[in-house]
């Protein structure tokens, strides 16, 4: 196990081993996220949302993979420090001729940057609602469904995306996370050696595919309630 654990945090291919299998679990994450929040679009007042956030709070697998998750936030951030330090160093050697543009998409060389601003992001998004369910308290009273009592994260929604500027955050947010996205989904499987003439396109596809549709879905939801399309 110690012998693993250095190949992947010493050894050049073991970092980004490690980077995909965090990147994987963020996307699986992702979807996961945004499977549950999207049910806000069904316009039923929230219920269904309530009951979902409800589950997800009080449930204990779902505790402890708070916890994988936050360890894989955290494993991903480090990963990819330590990969784009090493990769400075490899390349310090200055060559007379080289255009990056015509080698890389822009948001491949800016991979730091967009990850930097969804860690922002991150962090303004936790306190809006992660730190008051589960330590704070929303300052909302509860919703009863169906007889249950439930904390009313809608309501909290509602609140938070009645403020602009917050709404903006949130967007562009979601315009990083895009990007990071298009070259991060498709790293994450050629990191663990995936790659095959056969389902690398397919990978690719999907990749653009899944890196414009589950940030569009998320920023689309701040746009809905503050424009008053959901109530």
């Amino acid at each position: 196990m110690t012998t693993f654990l250095n190949g992947i945090f010493n050894t050049s291919v073991g970092k980004k081993i490690g980077m995909g299998i965090t990147g994987l679990f963020l996307i699986s994450f992702l979807l996961v996220h945004c499977a549950i929040n999207a049910t806000i679009f069904l316009n039923d007042g929230g219920n269904i949302f309530n009951e979902a956030a409800h589950f997800m709070g009080t449930n204990i697998f779902i505790r402890i993979m708070e916890i994988v998750l936050f360890a894989g936030i955290i494993g991903h951030i480090l990963q990819a420090m330590i990969v784009t330090i090493d990769n400075r160093k490899a390349n310090s050697v200055k060559y007379d001729v080289f255009d990056g543009k015509a080698n890389s998409k822009w948001y491949s060389r800016w991979m730091g940057l967009l990850g930097t601003l969804i860690l922002m992001f991150l962090i303004v998004h936790l306190l809006d609602f992660w730190v008051p369910a589960r330590f704070t308290g929303l300052n909302i009273p509860p919703v009863m469904i169906d007889g249950n009592e439930y904390e009313n994260m809608y309501a909290k929604m509602l609140e938070v995306f009645s403020v602009g500027w917050v709404v903006v955050v949130y967007i562009l947010g979601m315009i990083s996370l895009a990007y990071h996205l298009m070259q991060g989904f498709q790293s994450a499987f050629q990191s663990l050696g995936l790659n095959h003439k056969m389902y690398t396109p397919m990978i690719r596809m999907f990749g653009k595919i899944f890196s414009i549709l589950i940030p569009l879905i998320f920023a689309l939801m701040p746009l809905a309630i503050y424009f008053g399309y959901l109530n």
